[in-house]
C-alpha cells in the first residue's frame, strides 16, 4: 500500500465516480485537483471525516504578542513560539500570519534547527495542529 499525506484541513471538495476520488484541496493561493481510485466507501469515508472537521471549533487566536525570530526561508518570513501556551506563530513571506496550538516544544526545537522551514512545516506541522490565521 502506498500512503500519501494529504492536509485534509484544505479540503475544499470532494466528489466520487466509477473511477474513485476526485478532490478539490487549496495549497496556499492554488486549488489542486487531484484524482484517487478508490471505492465507494473511501468517499463515504471522507464525507464523514469532513463533517467531523466542520464541526471542530476554530481555535481562538493569541491576542498577547508572541516573539518572532527572522526565518532564512523562501516560505516563511517570521516564526515564534509560545513555551507556557504552546503556540507555534508562522508569517508567510505572503504576508499571512497563522498560529498553530497544542504544538509541543519538541517541535519547535525541531523547527528551529531545520535545514528547510518550509519542507519541515508541510510534513510536520500543516494539518497536523489546530490552526487559526491572525488579521
Amino acid at each position: 500500500m502506498k500512503l500519501s499525506k494529504i492536509d485534509l484541513s484544505s479540503l475544499r471538495a470532494i466528489a466520487h465516480d466509477e473511477n474513485g476520488l476526485k478532490l478539490l484541496i487549496e495549497r496556499e493561493d492554488e486549488i489542486e485537483y487531484i484524482e484517487i481510485p478508490a471505492p465507494l466507501a473511501a468517499y463515504e469515508g471522507l464525507q464523514l471525516l469532513d463533517r467531523i472537521i466542520a464541526s471542530t471549533p476554530a481555535i481562538e487566536p493569541c491576542v498577547e504578542p508572541i516573539e518572532m525570530l527572522p526565518a532564512c526561508s523562501t516560505m516563511a518570513a517570521q516564526v515564534g513560539y509560545d513555551e507556557d501556551r504552546e503556540i507555534l506563530q508562522i508569517e508567510f513571506n505572503n504576508g499571512s500570519v497563522y498560529q498553530y496550538s497544542e504544538v509541543e516544544p519538541e517541535l519547535w526545537e525541531d523547527l528551529q534547527a531545520t535545514d528547510s522551514i518550509g519542507s519541515f512545516y508541510n510534513q510536520e506541522i500543516k494539518g497536523y495542529y489546530p490552526s487559526t490565521k491572525i488579521d
